[in-house]
């Protein structure tokens, strides 16, 4: 899971009309990060002129695992129907195990990445990412963190907190939630002490003052930010989302979806989303992409294993 890659920065000029009416399936519920980047890029795809109309069905449950059975049994030879997926899903098929897994679609590409954000309320003692250890390894498993789905990049990467802290994962006291406000909520409450949450879905709470960020896992400063290796915290990670495609649609139906998709994200429409969201490019198609599946897929496996995480 190495930093992502930057996107192709030519322009194309769309030559075919991808669908009179896309049908984009997002995996969970609306507000949070995969339904803003489905909008997006919906938004996108309508403004270049490759579909004229747009539906959203959100089906949220499980990190995606439940909106991805759907896609798969309803969807799998549909032609105009698009689900969106990413890190999160990955982590919730390592932890849950389902019958149906990113094998049952195809994968089109990876769009975008979005960085992870250590968050407390706003009169948290907390300052910094060293305070955000130094209270990890203090209270241990008092200090519950909130996140999204249980085995998503949220819960991976609180359990390297708590590895930083020089704890076990298996100590850590996570409550996982399917949307933003949920977990907003809960720190607010004081249910949660931390979050970790993406960084769109937390710019304008940040921003606003409702929430504090403590530190981002990027490599260096990011949006003003510390980065969390200032505390010693080993991993860069960033969640990325892309797009897939039903498994029996055809491979001439699928190289013409990527080549849409990459013209696309080389537009200014496009990298003007990307700037304002906060993401990072991280275009890739094809056999890249799909190796990217497969080795995150056995590293996901790994860290659900030595973290001893559970549903």
């Amino acid at each position: 899971m190495g930093l992502p890659a930057s996107a192709a920065s030519t322009t194309a000029a769309p030559v075919n009309k991808l669908a009179n009416k896309l049908h984009i399936v997002i995996p969970a519920n609306p507000g949070g990060g995969w339904d803003q980047f489905g909008h997006r890029l919906g938004e996108a795809l309508r403004a270049a002129d490759y579909v004229s109309n747009l539906e959203y069905e959100n089906i949220p449950g499980k990190g995606g695992v439940i909106g991805l059975a759907h896609y798969a049994q309803h969807y799998s030879a549909d032609p105009d129907v698009l689900l969106i997926g990413g890190s999160v899903m990955e982590g919730a098929i390592a932890l849950h195990k389902p019958a149906v897994n990113l094998k049952s679609v195809q994968p089109l590409a990876r769009l975008a990445s979005d960085y992870m954000v250590v968050l407390v309320k706003p009169d948290s003692p907390m300052q910094s990412p060293e305070d955000a250890i130094a209270t990890l390894r203090r209270d241990g498993a008092k200090v519950v963190i909130a996140g999204g789905s249980a085995g998503g990049i949220d819960h991976i990467y609180a359990g390297f907190l708590l590895r930083t802290a020089g704890l076990d994962a298996s100590q850590m006291s996570y409550l996982p939630f399917a949307g933003g406000k949920e977990i907003v909520d809960a720190v607010l409450s004081g249910k949660a002490t931390l979050a970790v949450s993406g960084f769109s879905e937390s710019k304008d709470l940040i921003s606003s003052g409702k929430l504090r960020a403590l530190g981002i896992s990027s490599p260096k400063p990011f949006w003003g930010l510390l980065p969390m290796k200032k505390a010693g915290v080993a991993i860069d990670i960033a969640n990325w989302r892309g797009v897939f495609t039903g498994s029996q649609v055809s491979a001439q139906r699928k190289l013409q979806m990527v080549e849409a998709l990459k013209a696309t994200t080389a537009m200014p429409v496009w990298q003007n989303m990307v700037q304002q969201n906060g993401w990072q490019s991280s275009w890739s198609s094809g056999a890249d992409f799909e190796a990217i599946l497969d080795i995150e897929a056995g590293l996901y496996d790994l860290m659900v294993s030595v973290m001893r995480l559970k549903p």
